[in-house]
């Protein structure tokens, strides 16, 4: 059995234990990956609050391009350096966090591993600063970067990662590759053969080889585009193979005993069906799967009265009653039927002494009474009616992956925007069941 995983019944998933995973000093790297607008920054930064808390040296590293992991923390802003997070952490644990800035990120790399000429002719080269800024896939790959370069510096024990907001939030698996194969492939080779071949000749071989790719780049570049790529490719030559071998190497870390991945979904059928695709793919790919964490789930601490039995409740208020409340005999309201014995007003069989205007017990109030516990009792069935729902939804996923671990983390009342927040999320992910469950 795998550290962070408890077992439970036959029927049930195995509960995430996440207090261990985090207290595992064997962990370094967490990495919360799901579908848009479950909660993976949120969860990131609870993590990383909780893990703190427990004595770990954590830096949380997001590339949401929401801000709202600084606002949560206290922080006025988070750039591509690590800022500590100064009111978290206990016995000696201590608590950083980042935004990835994808462009700062290239230009370190550049600045790290070309000479002062040759960095600044880089930075400087218009087909440079539009790859850096935009070309599909920098972000990902950058983000795979700044884990590698975080992981070498050894600061921090344990690091946790917040990928993109979408289902391509696994593409941080692919773009190594594909940044990889654009810097050292064929098409940069291609780029360069009019340069090879030279003069009037190489621009005919470039119109006839690639005039639909050309034609587009042309139009993002400039006229100059050619001779920007050219420059480009001559100054970064020899940092081609570096690319590689640096993606290479953080796509092993990821792979590794130290890393654990968490999936974050929301209890809804295609939340938990992006989980389902990001649990395959990684099994897929090897990379070692902690669990699943299931945010917003909605639970009941009066979970004994049924959908059903509280809108039959509610119906009997609203509709004035199956039993006569006046005279506390059965019998149907308004049936036209008379008592056999004379019966006292409902006042004086509820006090002795008349009601004041307004006080509880008089005709009026016991209907505003009766119309509020009503509308208590239908939301009381929705509530349940909304826990069915996400039972059904988890049991389906459940059955297609009983062997995920899973945390389920209670919904708030309200959004997350302070450390007081982020530690409660963090104590229901601890919990890992909702309440009333």
């Amino acid at each position: 059995m795998s550290e962070g995983v408890d077992t439970v019944g036959m029927d049930t998933p195995p509960r995430l234990a996440v207090d261990r995973l985090l207290d595992d000093r064997e962990t370094r790297i967490i990495v919360c990956c799901g579908a848009g607008g479950v909660g993976k920054t949120t969860t990131a930064a609870a993590l990383g609050v909780r893990a703190a808390g427990r004595g770990r040296k954590a830096v949380v590293l997001t590339i949401d391009p929401a801000r709202r992991l600084a606002q949560s923390m206290g922080i006025d802003s988070l750039d591509n350096t690590p800022r500590k997070v100064g009111t978290v952490g206990a016995g000696g644990g201590e608590l950083h966090a980042m935004m990835l800035d994808m462009k700062r990120t290239f230009d370190e790399i550049v600045e790290a591993h070309a000479d002062g000429e040759r960095a600044r002719a880089i930075l400087a080269n218009p087909f440079y600063q539009s790859l850096s800024a935009g070309f599909a896939g920098t972000q990902e790959y950058m983000a795979m970067e700044k884990l590698g370069q975080l992981r070498a510096r050894d600061d921090w024990d344990l690091i946790i990662v917040d990928t993109p907001p979408s289902r391509s939030a696994l593409d941080f698996l692919d773009a190594p590759k594909r940044l990889g194969s654009f810097l050292d492939g064929k098409f940069i080779r291609v780029l360069m053969a009019p340069a090879k071949v030279g003069g009037r000749a190489g621009m005919k071989f470039l119109n006839v080889g690639m005039s639909m790719m050309t034609g587009t780049l042309s139009k993002l570049m400039g006229a100059s585009l050619l001779k920007d790529v050219q420059t480009f490719v001559a100054a970064m030559d020899t940092m081609f193979g570096g690319f590689r071998t640096r993606a290479d190497a953080t796509f092993r870390l990821l792979q590794a005993p130290g890393t654990a991945f968490l999936v974050v979904a929301a209890p809804e059928p295609d939340a938990l069906r992006e989980a389902a695709y990001f649990v395959e793919r990684l099994a897929a790919e090897r990379m070692p799967l902690a669990g699943l964490v299931l945010n917003r789930v909605h639970g009941s601490g009066a979970d004994q009265l049924s959908a059903e039995r509280a809108l039959a409740a509610a119906e009997n208020l609203e509709e004035g009653g199956i039993v006569d409340q006046e005279s506390g005999k059965a019998g149907l309201r308004d049936s036209g039927s008379e008592p056999t014995e004379p019966t006292e007003p409902a006042a004086t069989t509820r006090t002795a002494n008349p009601p004041e205007t307004g006080s509880p017990g008089t005709e009026g109030d016991t209907a505003v009474v009766d119309r509020i516990t009503a509308g208590l009792l239908r939301l009381h069935a929705e509530r349940m009616q909304v826990i069915a729902r996400e039972q059904r939804t988890r049991d389906r996923f459940t059955s297609l992956h009983p062997e995920v671990a899973v945390a389920e983390v209670t919904a708030l009342p309200g959004d997350v925007h302070d450390l007081a927040g982020l530690r409660a999320i963090g104590e229901r992910l601890a919990a890992g069941v909702p309440a009333g469950a």
